[in-house]
């Protein structure tokens, strides 16, 4: 067995040489494939449907994998399109394609998977007791899913379904980064160790190179191991490099859980082959007893204003931490006496962030730090845009003056860089699952349709 498949970069959009994918290309991949989404970048893509990368970037990417997928005659997997995989993610990028292959003269058999999950089919798993909670997961109740927007994540088998009927050009909804590797080998019989190992190490791209880039990887899948190849001028792959990668998102680098089952990597190992490409074997693959997908979902939570300011003054620094909760409750008063009892101060949240004394590891740091400039966040967050941002305007006005006994007459305590201080965020979501839908089988969760573009 020898499956060769092409990983052009770790996101589409991030961009990547085209010497690069032309070295991909050259070798002659059985499969293209690449994601297009994460939760990384926390949960406003899923709560508002807005990708984090923008039309050009991704078109850019699309058009060049497109027209490698033309050259080669093999299929073209992306998958959490959109960068949340939201149903709108899928018919954005979707319709992206169809532009670029009108304006390319390129002719191919599109399938969509579509990820988003109705309240009432989530109303139905919560109430025969089939939503199961994932580690430090939320507290959840049956409403939540009237006011989320969720998802849920496909493993291979959805892409499989499309594969086997002939689909060229495959845009999936939510998915495990490495199902939309695996899906191909899998159906060619190759062994699910090696399989789900090989995916995991090129989820990424070029994630695992030194220097870590956003361009591609190549791998060569065989009966007992797999090769994994860099593809950029310049850069490298060590045993060292390719093995770090089962660290990254996961907690336990030795087993990495599946839709289906989980990789153990206890017994894998790793072998230069040479400057640019690495040899693994020994992964195994446990099947799990019931199949599983992960349900991801993302609500509105309010509207937010923020005020960047800082302070050099040694004295301001020692007295900000006493200073602000005294803060925070004149701003109460302040609300009530503004709005005329029309905002209940319980529904505004105002935020301080002292960075350079922790606000990284939120009050475990350490050692204490004595900085000699603050960084200060504030943010305003409110049921609506207008509010947070009439709010923010004396927050931004009195933090700048605090009381600092040490200081006789007014003292001006924070500096602002920009004029106005006050720049509104706009809406502010927060995750509201990490759960997963058990009992399912693997492609109940998910619909597909299909066309000739």
């Amino acid at each position: 067995m020898d499956i060769r498949i092409l990983a052009p970069t770790g996101a589409l959009g991030a961009g990547f040489d085209t010497a690069a994918l032309d070295r991909g290309v050259a070798a002659g991949p059985h499969v293209i494939a690449c994601d297009a989404g994460s939760t990384d970048s926390g949960p406003a893509a899923l709560g508002s449907g807005t990708p984090k990368l923008s039309a050009q970037a991704v078109t850019r990417d699309l058009r060049l994998l497109l027209k490698a997928r033309d050259t080669l005659q093999v299929p073209l997997i992306i998958g959490s399109c959109g960068t949340s995989g939201r149903d709108d993610g899928v018919d954005w990028v979707a319709g992206l394609a169809r532009t670029v292959a009108a304006e390319n003269n390129l002719h191919f058999k599109l399938g969509l998977i579509y990820s988003d999950q109705p309240a009432e089919r989530l109303q139905h798993l919560y109430d025969e007791g089939r939503i199961r909670p994932l580690a430090n997961a939320p507290v959840i109740e049956r409403k939540l899913f009237e006011r989320s927007h969720t998802v849920a994540m496909m493993g291979v088998e959805p892409i499989q379904e499309l594969l086997r009927n002939g689909y060229d050009v495959i845009l999936a909804g939510r998915a495990s980064d490495t199902a939309l590797f695996a899906a191909l080998p899998h159906l060619n019989g190759a062994d699910p160790g090696l399989t789900w190992h090989m995916a995991k190490t090129i989820e990424c791209g070029a994630a695992c190179a030194i220097p870590p880039d956003a361009n591609g990887l190549l791998v060569t899948l065989r009966d007992d191991h797999f090769d994994v190849t860099t593809l950029a001028d310049g850069s490298r792959l060590t045993p060292r490099s390719v093995a770090a990668h089962t660290l990254y998102e996961n907690a336990d680098p030795f087993h990495i859980a599946e839709p289906s089952g989980t990789l153990d990597t206890t017994h894998a190992t790793y072998e230069a082959v040479d400057e640019r490409t690495v040899r693994v074997r020994g992964s195994r693959y446990i099947e799990a007893d019931g199949y599983t997908n992960k349900l991801e979902g993302a609500e509105l939570v309010g509207y937010q204003t923020v005020i960047v300011g800082g302070v050099r003054d040694k004295v301001v620094i020692e007295r900000l931490p006493e200073l602000l909760p005294m803060a925070k409750k004149y701003f109460d008063a302040k609300i009530l006496d503004v709005f005329d009892g029309r905002v209940d101060p319980a529904t505004i949240d105002i935020n301080y962030r002292l960075y350079g004394t922790g606000t990284v590891l939120a009050g475990t740091e350490p050692t204490p730090l004595q900085p000699q400039e603050l960084g200060v966040l504030i943010t305003v967050t409110a049921p609506d845009q207008s509010t947070a941002h009439a709010i923010s305007t004396f927050v931004a006005h009195a933090s700048s003056h605090l009381p600092i006994p040490e200081y006789d007459g007014l003292v001006s305590t924070l500096a602002y860089p920009y004029s106005p201080p006050e720049m509104d965020r706009g809406p502010l979501y927060r995750f509201t699952l990490n759960h997963v839908a058990t009992g399912v089988t693997p492609t109940e969760l998910f619909r597909t349709t299909t066309e000739e573009v």
